[in-house]
């Protein structure tokens, strides 16, 4: 047989022989773990862990700068998230809800280069907490429901591969219960009494959570959207605040 020729059909068996074991090397993932979940329970002032209390310091930041990471957050690819909300239960006709909703939504959007939350959010009728795996339904759903402890404002699980050590995990859902031992309305608007609690307020705190943010303790945090405890009337988390931005923009960019 010519050298030429042989030598061609020795290359050629070589290519065709590798082509499997190379398909199979890029198609393995790496292993990320269990799928788990991480609940924040967001109490009224003067209940819950007290305040003041030592907890794990800021993620990163100086004087005004405090933020926490879950160490996951929504990969690119699944940008912007969709959300549905179930009013039923707040006490609040559908405007009212929705409305404070997709301010708190947009809210995180404008402080980053990233969208992160659809503008096209869902009413939904059948709306649920999924609270374990065998109840996933690939909804972020933002419902009202009797919570146990009455003290408890608001409540999110967000479900995800987490990896605090490089904050290179993946959030994949998120569901948010806003109490209804408590009396849900717009703490801005003067024909109401202060004594509500603001829709808006706690909707956005609670979307921190979906999006990659953890609860802060510190006293020194007060001021900052994340920070886990609110009472009647207060509408400040409705904005961000410096560590709030700094977070979202170390997650998402500027």
């Amino acid at each position: 047989m010519n050298k030429k020729i042989s030598s061609f059909i020795c290359i050629a068996l070589i290519v065709i022989i590798s082509i499997p074991v190379v398909s199979i090397v890029f198609a393995r993932k790496p292993d990320r773990g269990p799928l788990e979940k991480i609940v924040f329970i967001h109490y009224k002032k003067g209940y819950g862990k007290p305040e003041g209390t030592p907890g794990k310091g800021p993620d990163k930041g100086g004087d005004d700068d405090y933020y926490k990471l879950l160490g996951a957050k929504w990969k690119n690819k699944d940008l912007p998230v969709a959300y549905y909300i179930d009013p039923a239960g707040s006490g609040l006709d559908l405007d009212s809800v929705t409305s404070a909703i997709f301010a708190s939504a947009e809210e995180w959007d404008s402080w980053t280069r990233s969208e992160l939350f659809s503008d096209d959010y869902e009413v939904i009728t059948d709306g649920s907490w999924d609270d374990t795996v065998e109840e996933l339904d690939g909804r972020n759903e933002l419902v009202f429901g009797n919570y146990p402890d009455p003290d408890v404002i608001a409540v999110c699980i967000v479900w995800g591969y987490f990896r605090e050590a490089s904050g290179k995990g993946q959030i994949v859902e998120f569901d948010i219960m806003f109490d209804t031992d408590f009396t849900w309305g717009d703490a801005t608007d003067a024909t109401l009494d202060a004594t509500v609690m603001d829709l808006q307020n706690i909707a956005t705190h609670e979307l921190g959570h979906g999006v990659g943010l953890a609860d802060l303790d510190e006293d020194a945090a007060k001021e900052q959207t994340m920070y886990g405890y609110s009472g009647y009337g207060e509408t400040k988390k409705r904005t961000l605040e410096d560590g709030d931005i700094a977070g979202i923009q170390k997650l998402y960019g500027k």
